[in-house]
């Protein structure tokens, strides 16, 4: 029997919506203000959904400490207070969309879980848009 765990996490960053490939026009009419040059930045809000058995043993499907200890490492620390595009490798070629920043964030929890673990997530830009991976 699978269960699923969730855990909310934070983090604030700043970025800014930019295709290079594109004129400063087509990039000010696709993504409008989110393509400041000077960027602009949001208060995400994530959940990171675990699924698996429940272990016999500790009665627990992941210890919350330990994903708690997951998301602080790898997710909080790198990239809460930064610029996305300037101040991380992920997105230095990548837009930072709220997309690519949910694809991102799970490939790396992804990484680090393994695949004894389903996992889902939500990330929130605002309170009123929100991003899921995988859909």
């Amino acid at each position: 029997m699978k269960v699923a765990v969730i855990r909310k996490a934070h983090f604030n960053a700043a970025h800014r919506l930019h295709n290079p490939k594109w004129s400063d026009e087509k990039n000010d009419k696709i993504f409008g203000l989110c393509n400041n040059y000077n960027y602009h930045g949001h208060n995400y809000e994530l959940e990171v959904k675990v699924s698996g058995e429940i272990d016999p043993d500790t009665g627990m499907v992941i210890d919350l400490k330990d994903l708690s200890d997951l998301i602080k490492a790898e997710i909080e620390d790198r990239f809460d207070h930064k610029n996305l595009n300037l101040d991380t490798e992920e997105f230095a070629n990548l837009n930072p969309t709220a997309e690519n920043i949910c694809v991102v964030i799970y490939n790396i929890l992804k990484g680090k879980l393994g695949e004894k673990y389903d996992l889902h997530v939500r990330l929130y830009e605002t309170p009123r848009n929100f991003v899921e991976f995988p859909a």
